[in-house]
């Protein structure tokens, strides 16, 4: 009884993942327009910020775009694409051992892998939006068993050290990884 219970959460939790890849995938294909992240009553975007992971979160210059439209600068495009492809072809390879006539143990070890994957990705979207959140044009974050690197846009004069302090707070309280296992690297937006 208790294989059976931990094989429906490893399934559900499978089965979750697969079905927020899906959607992100078919969102990045079509051109999501900007009020597909908006739920009912929840008010308009503030600053061309929002907190949904399926938009992008990095505005532009009010001038450069229409308003409440937002746009990544080109390397947080690419490195969130670079990352997602990745995610994408990990999470396949572990879903095909799931779906195969693995052992019990290599099952297990793709369920855990997973549901570590799907941590990570909740905890960099977490980290993203609340670097954003401080006032920063943009970030991307890339969480690993070595520890956390995260990247920032910074402003002309680079970050100062309350910067990085403000960040390395962040992803600390975010992921519990100490502060020496942080790397926050500054690029030129």
């Amino acid at each position: 009884m208790k294989l059976w219970k931990r094989n429906a959460v490893v399934a559900a939790i499978v089965l979750f993942v697969c079905v927020a890849v899906y959607l992100n995938w078919s969102y990045q294909q079509e051109g999501v327009d900007i009020d597909a992240g908006k739920t009912l009553g929840q008010a308009a975007l503030v600053g061309g910020r929002t907190e949904d992971p399926l938009l992008p979160v990095s505005p532009v210059p009010a001038e450069s775009t229409a308003p409440g439209e937002t746009t990544s600068t080109g390397y947080f495009a690419a490195a969130r694409l670079n990352r997602q492809q990745a995610r994408d072809s990990a999470l396949s390879i572990l879903q095909e051992t799931l779906g195969s006539d693995a052992s019990e143990e290599t099952m297990a070890d793709a369920g855990a892998a997973i549901e570590t994957l799907a941590a990570s990705t909740v905890s960099e979207a977490q980290i993203e939006n609340l670097v954003i959140a401080k006032g920063y044009t943009d970030c991307i974050a890339f969480i690993s068993d070595g520890g956390v690197s995260v990247v920032v846009s910074a402003a002309e004069e680079g970050l100062q050290e309350a910067d990085v302090a403000r960040i390395a707070e962040i992803v600390t309280g975010e992921t519990g990884v100490p502060a020496s296992q942080i790397k926050i690297i500054p690029a030129q937006s």
